[in-house]
């Protein structure tokens, strides 16, 4: 497998620099990426992107997955807004491919005008799904377009809440440019998934992995207090068996990358360590 971080770039890749890049090549990752939102993402030019190129090739990294922020619903009643979100995706892919990325990263968002990762009811009434899907199978129309994998971020707390449901909408779109992401720690539903986390796992590797180009490494740390808390984690500084995470990701996605993400600058090093101690436990080579 590989190795890579989101992080140390800022959200625009206008602000990316040789000693940006440098902090995550200095902890031996191949990837080092980011998020850019749809404005920024609109207003590269080719300039832009070649200079941040020749910048990753100098260095010899990648660009594995490229993330396009917005605040959009994609399954929001209101076509108008859903056309805007299909027209800043598809800004979005033609910037991932711009910049050689090899997953461009997006989300479903919600109902909740809180957030893209609050939930609410609406989002799962009847008709959400199908509108998601037809949002999603113009997106693909684009990635197949553009030669560009698009990934979908799912978490349980979304319309795309479960490993089956993440598998019955992949396959309805029917397209090979579209997939989700494995980040597995999304989709732990119960203390019991948790402290049986290598049972929950393989489920999860059993269902998703034939549609996952991509994988976030991160850890679940279970808190007091009502009803249930989980809360991601350092890999490594939790309750889950990230060993066989690994081994089942290579076994899927020898080539593919694993990332470490959502930390502060000052934990990646940690996470990095801990990632590549684990690798060599699961038997793992990290290229």
């Amino acid at each position: 497998m590989r190795l890579g971080v989101v992080g140390y770039v800022p959200g625009d890749p206008r602000a990316v620099t040789e000693e940006v890049l440098k902090k995550g090549l200095d902890l031996g990752v191949t990837s080092v990426c980011y998020h850019g939102s749809g404005e920024v993402l609109d207003a590269l030019t080719t300039e832009d992107c070649n200079r941040v190129n020749a910048l990753y090739n100098k260095l010899g990294l990648e660009l594995a997955q490229l993330g396009i922020g917005y605040r959009e619903c994609l399954f929001d009643p209101d076509g108008m807004t859903r056309d805007r979100i299909v027209k800043t995706i598809g800004r979005g892919i033609e910037a991932g491919r711009a910049l050689m990325a090899h997953n461009v990263l997006i989300r479903t968002g919600s109902l909740n005008p809180a957030g893209s990762y609050d939930p609410t009811p609406e989002n799962h009434e009847p008709g959400r799904l199908d509108v998601l899907i037809d949002t999603l199978t113009r997106v693909a129309d684009k990635a197949d377009e553009e030669g560009m994998t698009v990934v979908i971020e799912t978490h349980v707390l979304t319309i795309m809440g479960s490993p089956e449901i993440n598998r019955k909408v992949i396959e309805a779109v029917g397209s090979d440019r579209l997939r989700v992401v494995m980040d597995f720690v999304n989709h732990f539903q119960s203390l019991d998934q948790a402290y049986n986390s290598a049972d929950r796992l393989n489920h999860i590797f059993d269902v998703m992995g034939p549609i996952s180009t991509v994988s976030h490494i991160k850890d679940i740390s279970v808190e007091p207090g009502f009803v249930l808390h989980m809360n991601e984690e350092v890999p490594g500084a939790g309750v889950l068996d990230l060993v066989t995470a690994v081994r089942r990701w290579e076994e899927i996605q020898p080539e593919g990358y694993m990332l470490v993400e959502h930390l502060p600058e000052d934990k990646i090093p940690t996470a990095v360590a801990n990632v590549r101690r684990i690798a060599a436990e699961a038997g793992v080579e990290i290229v």
